[in-house]
């Protein structure tokens, strides 16, 4: 997750709670005194607090001296100047004095530093704003789109400019490239130069209210995340309403959001959500507009986190439009779309585990695959505790599913946990008691080294017949443990891709202003691997058309390493490893005759093409150029699918990418039966079920 500046850290409280847009005169801006931001006596204690839990408590036993003090220097400067367009040389370099004082002063809870690099930092965002302001106020067409002139696309390892005048000139090339950006996505220029100048006096307006309790966040949690990424101070009223650094379930669409810059994105859609259903939204989708019912759409580009999720809750039945740039276009491509969605709950029997059943023809002989697709780790405590015996839960509605598809005679059965971002710990380990007789499912290991054995204890198996678990990015935490143990046991393929890596355990510190959480402990598998940062990986590993660089534990600054420690003894139920090498085989050669695998590796490779791009020109007609070569191959990658497929070639490219509109969105929600029977991926793992069968037969019959 990349940090974001205060900027895109502060909150007008009483507009949004009205989910009112912000739309300011330029001669009526409010002006903040920065001077009047200074450290509180409750913030100082709070400092104090939090120094004393790192120190002491948190899993990283990490002494806070003048190494960690470099550290907490550099993750404090990326967060208030990811991109390097604000500082100068000579700032850095008066900042530098005391790269290796901050732990003197953190230990003597001073913060003045602190706020003396921040209040720096907020007189620079206003200077720009100043200056872009000027020029859009002298119009769009003053600038330069003939240029020779390029732009630097990441500057986060980027050359500190010199003076100011260097950085009004970046300023300006980050304005021409925003300009085209927006053309490329063809928006007018009348209107373009509207949206800018109503954004950046909007957030030159919300910079006018950065509170002391902004800065002190930041601050404290430059700290705190050195630790790890899931270590986090939050401020009284971040505390209370939610976790703005790690995901956030939002009420009434159904979906999971972290900032990323200046963009709000979608990390993960909650199963049988507004958002999934919608079969529009996918994660790392950005999003850029909120709109209410058929009121205007708002700019949230630059917003606080909060801020936006403001706009997007509402009442149950109510509409919400979303203005959103999809994951798969180009970072370089602004080209959006609306997606409109019901704010509903969320009911426990709309997540729960559903099954069908997929038929297969292969050698002349018909197979029967069972799929159960459990969207997450869920259970009715409320009845649990009240003594119901009918509860309900993933592990009893998965025994039950087991069941009825062996009343249908199936061959072989699939567990699909993509997207399975966890839940419960008491049902991984019941569940994985569905599968193996008895023994050990997860170790959880403490700061102090003390290792807890969390395990199956009742004997007995609902189902002993081949097994397929499908994973994804998405499939995180207690899917993370499951996958595992089925894995270590032997008693499962693992099919799709290297899963989230969440692998820490965080708890919840009150202090004196506001909380702290922090990591404890780590999760870890029976074999003695930590589940976290690689995540599991498949014993046969799916491409993933989306870019999932960005997305998982491997993508957060300082995640917690992978690990071992010493395994627990467990039986092995079968022995998967010697036909895994054939099984992969088999997948190869089939995939490499599968246009829609095919295609998918393809598009891989070109966004990472396009993605490894340092500079991007600042000149119109060669940005034209690039766009128009980009859809080019894009659209030759199409047609060679669909000649494969035996399908009408299409004459230009869609707006909407077809292949995800098929519903072959490796990341996205499953949701009907047309859309699994359109799923490379699932089919391909009944495909490899059946391999697995006809060699366990050739086995048999050798022997």
């Amino acid at each position: 997750m990349k940090a974001s500046h205060s900027l895109r850290k502060t909150c007008l409280t009483a507009l949004l709670a009205l989910g009112s847009s912000i739309s300011v005169a330029a001669d009526k801006l409010p002006v903040l005194d920065v001077e009047s931001l200074k450290p509180t006596r409750e913030q100082t204690i709070a400092s104090l607090n939090t120094v004393e839990l790192l120190r002491r408590h948190h899993y990283n036993k990490m002494s806070l001296d003048d190494e960690l003090s470099s550290e907490v220097f550099d993750t404090y400067l990326r967060q208030l100047d990811p991109q390097r367009s604000l500082f100068t040389a000579r700032d850095i370099a008066e900042f530098e004095k005391n790269r290796h004082n901050l732990d003197d002063m953190l230990l003597a809870g001073d913060l003045n530093f602190g706020f003396q690099m921040h209040r720096q930092q907020i007189d620079r965002v206003n200077q720009r704003m100043i200056y872009i302001l000027s020029i859009l106020n002298q119009g769009i067409d003053t600038l330069d789109f003939d240029t020779k002139q390029t732009i630097e696309i990441d500057r986060e390892e980027a050359e500190w400019v010199a003076d100011e005048e260097a950085l009004k000139q970046l300023w300006r090339q980050q304005l021409q490239d925003e300009i085209l950006r927006l053309k490329l996505a063809g928006r007018e220029e009348q209107a373009i130069g509207e949206l800018l100048e109503k954004r950046y006096k909007n957030q030159q307006a919300r910079l006018a209210q950065t509170r002391s309790e902004d800065v002190f966040q930041n601050y404290i949690n430059a700290l705190a995340q050195v630790y790890d990424p899931h270590t986090q101070y939050m401020s009284p009223e971040s505390a209370e309403n939610f976790d703005i650094n790690m995901s956030l379930s939002l009420e009434g669409i159904g979906a999971v959001l972290q900032s990323d810059d200046e963009f709000t994105k979608i990390v993960r859609l909650v199963p049988a959500g507004p958002a999934a259903k919608s079969q529009q939204l996918a994660p790392a989708d950005r999003i850029v507009g909120v709109a209410q019912n058929e009121g205007e759409m708002i700019d949230v580009v630059g917003w606080r986190l909060d801020e936006v999720v403001k706009l997007i809750r509402g009442p149950k039945g109510s509409s919400v439009r979303l203005e959103v740039i999809p994951a798969a276009n180009p970072k370089t491509d602004m080209t959006s779309r609306v997606v409109e969605l019901v704010r509903e709950s969320v009911k426990l029997e709309d997540q729960a585990a559903k099954s069908e059943v997929l038929d297969f023809s292969e050698q002349g002989r018909d197979y029967r695959i069972g799929v159960i697709e459990v969207p997450g780790f869920y259970i009715d405590f409320k009845a649990y505790r009240r003594g119901d015996p009918d509860y309900r839960s993933t592990t009893r509605d998965v025994r039950k599913l087991l069941s009825e598809l062996q009343e249908e005679n199936v061959d072989a059965i699939v567990l699909d946990l993509r997207n399975n971002g966890g839940g419960s710990l008491q049902e991984a380990t019941e569940l994985t008691g569905l599968f193996i007789e008895q023994g050990p499912t997860v170790l959880v290991r403490d700061a102090q080294g003390q290792v807890q054995v969390l395990d199956d204890p009742d004997s007995g198996v609902a189902y002993t017949g081949p097994l397929a678990v499908m994973v994804n990015r998405l499939s995180a935490s207690a899917s993370e443990i499951f996958a595992g143990a089925m894995q270590d046991y032997g008693r499962a393929l693992i099919v799709g891709e290297p899963t989230f890596g969440k692998g820490t355990v965080q708890s919840i510190q009150p202090l004196n202003h506001g909380e702290l959480k922090l990591t404890l402990a780590k999760f870890y598998r029976v074999s003695g691997q930590s589940t976290q940062h690689r995540g599991v990986v498949p014993d046969i590993g799916f491409p993933s058309l989306l870019e999932t660089t960005d997305i998982g534990e491997s993508s957060l600054p300082r995640a917690l390493p992978w690990d071992t420690i010493k395994p627990v003894p467990y039986r092995m139920e079968s022995q998967l490893e010697s036909l895994i090498e054939p099984l992969t085989a088999r997948h190869s050669r089939r995939a490499s005759d599968d246009p829609d695998f095919t295609y998918t590796l393809a598009r891989i490779e070109l966004d990472k093409a396009m993605k490894e791009r340092k500079v991007l020109p600042l000149n119109e007609t060669l940005r034209r150029e690039d766009q128009k070569d980009l859809e080019s191959r894009l659209l030759t990658l199409e047609n060679t699918r669909r000649k494969a497929k035996g399908e009408e070639p299409l004459e230009s490219l869609e707006k909407e990418d077809p292949f995800l509109e098929a519903g072959n969105n490796p990341l996205a929600e499953p949701v009907d039966e047309k859309d699994k029977e359109d799923d490379p991926f699932l089919a391909e793992t009944g495909h490899i079920l059946i391999d697995l069968l006809q060699l366990k037969e050739q086995v048999a019959n050798a022997s």
